[in-house]
């Protein structure tokens, strides 16, 4: 009886020992096999950039592929978005890189292209001979005073006057004296033409009613090659302008491009005026205008843009009397490359700056400007300039 008893607790035993050594086996696979599965960082990282090759194809997987995706443990998912952010970083960081500047807004900031001088504008400003004493003799007063080797007037009337103080500086175009279309093309053609003849690098274009900071100007123009196609300025319209180009044969087709006012003044590189010379140059420029019959700040965009494909920089820092010019404020204004005054909505349109003078004295504030920009000038009170 005894025997029989310490049989059966000896083999209870050994039955015992037996499962306690197959379960402790199973358990040490089991942790080498979790050990094996933990995944190394850079294989982590790497898996990552390999799923963000494949997200195109993922995305269109079937659903069970979809929910074997899903089922990625989180340490994974976690790394795939640390790389995704990191490479939309990229992207957008190239993409600003390479995106080019289609507007100039600021001066001050930018790392010159090329060092230039004034020396280097051709500056053509339109006139008629009828604003030679009211418009043009307060622009010779002012800022045309400080450039006078920059600066080219275009007028149509003889002016002996006008001749004594600038030379061969004003050009009699001969061109109509009326306000229209053709006589405004008449000028620009005989501009262009002066332009190219001259070997600047930078031709600018302005009305009788614009004051031309040409410091600002020269600080512009140097952030861009005048090597390259570059043309700058402001459009008085919020859309680009729709016209009709007329091919011969009674043959048309609409186009629609932005362009620079003339108003606010514009400025274009000798590298992109050569390219316009089939279409600008001669009696060519007169031929284009009447093709789309519009005037001539017109005609230059469409040439530039329309016929050659090269788009407009956009810069606030030219303005127009098509413009509420109250909106440029006094601790702004040495910033700025061109000012103008008029009317605007049916109301004086002018800079909002006290100065040195009254507005009786000074209507179109431009006796102001100039004193708050060069206080030197010997006609200026003693003031506080910025």
């Amino acid at each position: 009886m005894l025997k029989s008893c310490g049989k059966k607790l000896a083999i209870s035993i050994v039955g015992a020992t037996v499962s306690c050594l197959v379960v402790l086996l199973v358990a040490a696979q089991h942790q080498v096999i979790q050990v094996a599965e933990v995944p190394i960082e850079s294989e982590v990282g790497m898996r990552s950039l390999q799923s963000l090759d494949s997200m195109d194809t993922n995305a269109g997987a079937p659903s069970d592929q979809s929910s074997e995706l899903q089922s990625q443990d989180s340490s994974q998912a976690g790394s795939r978005k640390g790389f995704s952010a990191y490479f939309s970083k990229l992207t957008r960081d190239r993409r600003d890189v390479e995106k080019p500047a289609s507007q100039a807004g600021s001066t001050t900031e930018a790392t010159p292209a090329e060092d230039i001088n004034p020396n280097d504008i051709f500056i053509a400003v339109k006139t008629t001979k009828k604003f030679h004493q009211s418009r043009l003799g307060l622009l010779l007063d002012t800022w045309i005073s400080r450039n006078m080797q920059q600066t080219y007037v275009f007028t149509d009337g003889d002016d002996e006057e006008l001749k004594k103080k600038l030379g061969s500086h004003v050009i009699n175009t001969n061109c109509s004296a009326a306000h229209s279309r053709q006589a405004l093309s008449c000028k620009m053609a005989v501009e262009y033409d002066k332009f190219i003849e001259s070997g600047k690098k930078w031709f600018c274009h302005v009305d009788d009613d614009n004051y031309v900071n040409v410091q600002t100007l020269v600080k512009l123009l140097s952030r861009y090659p005048h090597t390259q196609d570059v043309y700058i300025g402001k459009p008085s319209l919020d859309r680009p302008i729709e016209a009709t180009e007329r091919l011969g044969d009674n043959k048309m087709r609409p186009v629609n491009f932005w362009f620079a006012t003339g108003g606010a003044g514009f400025c274009i590189s000798r590298g992109l005026a050569l390219k316009m010379s089939p279409w600008a140059s001669g009696g060519h420029f007169m031929n284009t205008a009447e093709k789309i019959r519009l005037p001539d700040d017109c005609t230059i965009g469409y040439i530039i843009e329309s016929v050659l494909g090269v788009r407009l920089i956009r810069s606030n820092l030219f303005h127009s009397h098509l413009e509420n010019l109250q909106q440029v404020s006094k601790s702004e204004l040495h910033k700025q490359v061109t000012l103008s005054y008029g009317m605007f909505e049916n109301k004086k349109n002018i800079i909002n700056v006290k100065g040195a003078f009254s507005v009786e004295e000074d209507p179109s504030r431009f006796k102001s400007v100039h004193c708050l920009l060069y206080p030197d000038t010997p006609w200026c009170p003693l003031q506080a300039s910025f």
